[in-house]
C-alpha cells in the first residue's frame, strides 16, 4: 500500500534537500499539485501500465502518477541532488517506483519497462526536443511506448501540432504526425513553475499509430524534410536540388509544385516524394543519382 499522504509538501522537500533549480539542467520544478494531477489524468488509465518519467526533480509529477494508480513508475533523473527526495517517494510506495540515476539522452529505459508503457514527463527544456525525436524515430515501429504525454515550451508544442501551411509546420510536426496522433491538451502558465520560466508551456499528447500514415523509409523521409526546412525560404526546386539531378520531375510526380516552399507541402506529399527519391537509390560520392 502506498502512503503518499505522509510525504511532506514539495516546497518543504525542496528546502530540506537544497534543490535550487539549475538552469544548465533545464530545470523548472512543477509544484502545483492540481496541475500534476491533471497531467496524470490526461495520460489515461495508468493502473495497468508502466510509466516512464524523465527529469522528475523533487517528484511532484511522480507523486501524481503513483497517486493515479500507475502500476510502476521508472523515473530517470540526472541530478544527484534529487535522488534522496525521490527515495522518500519510493519508500512510501514499495515496489512501484524505480529511480535511475542517468542521463536520459544516453540511457535506454526500454529493457526496464513492461508494456503497455506510457511516457509522462515535464521534460527539461534543454533536452525535450531531442528526446521526442528519438522516441519518434526508433529502428522498429510500433515503439516501446503507447503514448507520450509531455510538457514542452509552448513554441515547441506549436511545432509538434502544426498543420501544413502554417509557420510552425516543419520537421517536428512531420515526424510526430507521420507515426502518431498528436494533440495539444492544455497550456500551462509560467507562474506554475519554480522558478518561473520566461515562456509559457503546454502539454502535448502523442498516441502511437500501429503503422505510419503513409509508406516511406524513415531515414529517407528525415533527409528530405531536413533538406527542405533547412532552407525553408527557398522554392523546393532549389532547396532540394542536391538530392536528385531531376528534382523538379520528382516533385511533379509527387504532386508538389517545384515553386512551392517547404511549409506548403502536406505530410502525404512529403512521404510520396521520399518514396520517389528512395527508388532512385543512394547518391554516389559526387552527389548525383541516376534518374
Amino acid at each position: 500500500m502506498s502512503d503518499l499522504a505522509s510525504l511532506p509538501p514539495l516546497r518543504d522537500v525542496i528546502a530540506a534537500h537544497g534543490l535550487r533549480a539549475k538552469k544548465g539542467l533545464g530545470q523548472n520544478f512543477l509544484l502545483d499539485l492540481n496541475l500534476t494531477a491533471r497531467i496524470a489524468r490526461a495520460a489515461g488509465d495508468l493502473t495497468g501500465a508502466d510509466v516512464l518519467e524523465i527529469g522528475p526533480g523533487p517528484g511532484g509529477l511522480t507523486r501524481a502518477l503513483l497517486g493515479a494508480g500507475a502500476r510502476r513508475v521508472v523515473a530517470v533523473e540526472r541530478d544527484a541532488r534529487c535522488l534522496p527526495a525521490l527515495a522518500e517517494i519510493a519508500a512510501a510506495c514499495p515496489g512501484r517506483l524505480e529511480v535511475i540515476a542517468a542521463d536520459a539522452l544516453t540511457f535506454d529505459p526500454a529493457p526496464l519497462l513492461t508494456p503497455p508503457v506510457r511516457v509522462v514527463a515535464n521534460l527539461p527544456y534543454n533536452i525535450g526536443t531531442a528526446l521526442l525525436v528519438r522516441w519518434l524515430t526508433p529502428a522498429d515501429w510500433p515503439p516501446f511506448w503507447s503514448s507520450l504525454t509531455l510538457m514542452f515550451q509552448r513554441e515547441v508544442a506549436d511545432r509538434i501540432t502544426a498543420r501544413p501551411g502554417s509557420r510552425p509546420w516543419g520537421r517536428l510536426a512531420i515526424l510526430a504526425q507521420w507515426r502518431a496522433e498528436a494533440r495539444r491538451l492544455f497550456d500551462v502558465p509560467a507562474a506554475a513553475f519554480t522558478p518561473a520560466p520566461k515562456v509559457a508551456s503546454a502539454v502535448v499528447q502523442l498516441t502511437a499509430l500501429p503503422a505510419p500514415r503513409f509508406p516511406a523509409r524513415p531515414e529517407v523521409l528525415q533527409r528530405v524534410v531536413a533538406a527542405a526546412f533547412n532552407q525553408r525560404r527557398k522554392m523546393l526546386r532549389g532547396a532540394l536540388r542536391g538530392l536528385h539531378p531531376e528534382i523538379a520531375d520528382r516533385l511533379a510526380r509527387a504532386g508538389i509544385p517545384a515553386s512551392a516552399r517547404a511549409e506548403e507541402v502536406s505530410l502525404e506529399a512529403w512521404c510520396a516524394l521520399a518514396r520517389l527519391l528512395d527508388q532512385a537509390g543512394p547518391a554516389p560520392a559526387g552527389g548525383r543519382r541516376t534518374p
